[in-house]
């Protein structure tokens, strides 16, 4: 007889809209965006992102060349820490991975090879809206907004356009 019901009862640590919110922004803003590849070698690993000023952590799996929410109950391979502030300055590209780790207001702690291919990917992270819009739009109406967008200035290196600082 087949069951419907799940092996083992799901959990608090299941339920984690957060990370589950967080993955499919990611994923969304990732299409079209050469940080797939570096995904890729990252398949099965799991990352926790914890706050250090908020009671706030996000669990993620990464699979598929994608970010799904993992559940917290998993122990990570890394675990990425820092202030909110920090990591947004990460995400604007306002201050660069380097100079975030080594002034040591974001760590990482966990598996050494998992760790530094994480870094080398928010570090290579290069926003292109162009590519970006043309991974959402059908394959038809693409070459029309290629067309449409030529004439524009080039894409802003940051994800909400900031420039990336000088290394």
């Amino acid at each position: 007889m087949i069951s419907l019901l799940p092996r083992r009862p799901p959990s608090l640590a299941d339920l984690d809209p957060l990370s589950e919110l967080f993955a499919r922004l990611f994923n969304h803003w990732a299409r079209g965006q050469a940080i797939g590849g570096a995904l890729e070698a990252l398949e099965g690993k799991r990352v926790r992102i914890r706050l250090t000023d908020a009671p706030l952590q996000l669990n993620l799996l990464v699979t598929g060349g994608a970010l799904k929410a993992a559940a917290g109950r998993d122990e990570p391979h890394v675990t990425l820490r820092g202030r909110l502030t920090d990591f947004a300055r990460l995400a604007t590209r306002a201050e660069d991975p380097d100079t975030l780790f080594f002034q040591r207001r974001l760590s990482l702690e966990g598996e050494t090879e998992t760790g530094l291919a994480i870094k080398n990917a928010l570090d290579a992270l290069e926003w292109d809206w162009r590519r970006h819009l043309a991974a959402l739009v059908p394959d038809g109406a693409a070459q029309l907004l290629r067309s449409v967008l030529r004439p524009l200035p080039p894409p802003p290196r940051g994800p909400f356009g900031r420039h990336r600082p000088p290394h």
